[in-house]
């Protein structure tokens, strides 16, 4: 491909299946969050419970992934625009910046509404939009290629992270500063550089390549995906079953690259059947895991102090199974009526006439 070509960009309603991807992950993650807060202790070692918590380890990977196929959309849009690579990094950074903004101002909500239960250390956890933040910061400088080339160079930066971080916990972090430990070690509590920024490397890679596809290429792309992903979920575990290692140490739950690929394989099941149920042509317009989807931050911040804040404390940890599902079908039906409100309110309407003398302004769903 000739450096001065450019590949007409999908259409945006095309990509519609990556918005149920994001969706299906929300679903996922408001429901192991609310079987983690309401279930009864000595009902955790049950089936129901034991699911919630195995599939709600997904759902990070996933919107990490989609952070990074959004990211290199945009630095694909500028480079079709003319930038040179310079203000294409920078274009990364604001993002980047937007998200540590986002994240800090989370942190802090939580904070005030926690006083005075909480401590201020609480304000620079590491939670997965620290994470997104630090990671965008770094794939920002991807922006230094071009499209075609940050498919390769984003995919070798995700498999390097990812075989990086067994090292990065036998590293010696004694004389490093917290915070810093915090963003860096793989940690079982929090969102680290190492192994999660790899998922937002691999979307990168995935999203470059999507620009560069035809309407018609889409297609066979997504089958591709789906064989690449029963590789990378058989491949993983029959590698994390071997009797020998290449690393002196590496625990499978928390840094090993086999549960990478097993999750990035997952993943890449999860696109392929989304393309296939919501990428046609004739699919419905309206979906109810695409509008959890395109608001995922909204329904992120208001979930997490619903469920583990302190409104419902009588329930914390005191249902059971069924009730806890139940629970959970509610807080579904709430962040989806939230969901519904924020999109109404934002799209441009006329107001009634006996409003007439003071408009409404229009507003917009703002892009991702």
């Amino acid at each position: 491909m000739g450096s001065n070509f450019v590949q007409p960009a999908l259409k945006p309603q095309r990509l519609d299946f990556l918005d149920w991807v994001r969706g299906a992950a929300t679903v996922v993650m408001l429901v192991g969050h609310t079987f983690h807060s309401f279930t009864r202790t000595g009902l955790r070692d049950t089936g129901p419970y034991v699911l919630s918590q195995f599939t709600g380890g997904m759902p990070p990977a996933i919107f990490l992934f989609l952070t990074g196929v959004t990211l290199a959309f945009l630095l694909d849009r500028r480079e079709r625009q003319g930038a040179p690579p310079r203000l294409r990094i920078a274009a990364g950074f604001r993002r980047a910046g937007y998200l540590f903004a986002i994240a800090f101002l989370f942190r802090i909500q939580l904070f005030l509404f926690g006083w005075p239960r909480t401590v201020w250390q609480d304000i620079l956890r590491v939670d997965i939009l620290n994470c997104m933040g630090l990671a965008l910061m770094v794939m920002a400088f991807l922006g230094a290629f071009q499209t075609a080339e940050r498919v390769r160079f984003a995919a070798l930066l995700g498999i390097a992270i990812s075989v990086a971080s067994p090292l990065m916990s036998q590293a010696d972090w004694s004389g490093v500063p917290l915070l810093v430990k915090s963003y860096l070690a793989p940690s079982y509590t929090g969102f680290t550089f190492f192994p999660w920024a790899s998922f937002l490397a691999f979307g990168v890679s995935a999203g470059s390549l999507i620009r560069l596809l035809r309407r018609e290429q889409l297609e066979r792309a997504m089958q591709w995906t789906a064989l690449l992903g029963t590789a990378l979920i058989f491949g993983g575990r029959y590698a994390a079953d071997l009797p020998y290692s290449l690393y002196a140490k590496s625990d499978f739950w928390l840094d090993s690259p086999a549960l990478t690929a097993v999750k990035l394989g997952l993943i890449c099941w999860l696109g392929a059947a989304a393309f296939v149920w919501a990428g046609r042509e004739d699919s419905p317009g309206w979906s109810w895991v695409r509008v959890l989807g395109t608001h995922s931050l909204l329904v992120y911040w208001v979930h997490i102090e619903i469920v583990y804040g302190r409104w419902f404390w009588f329930w914390k940890e005191q249902m059971s199974i069924a009730a806890t599902a139940g629970l959970a079908v509610g807080v579904v039906l709430l962040m989806l009526a939230v969901t519904t409100v924020k999109t109404w309110y934002g799209k441009p309407r006329t107001a009634p006439s006996w409003l007439r003398l003071y408009p409404i302004a229009p507003g917009r769903v703002p892009a991702d």
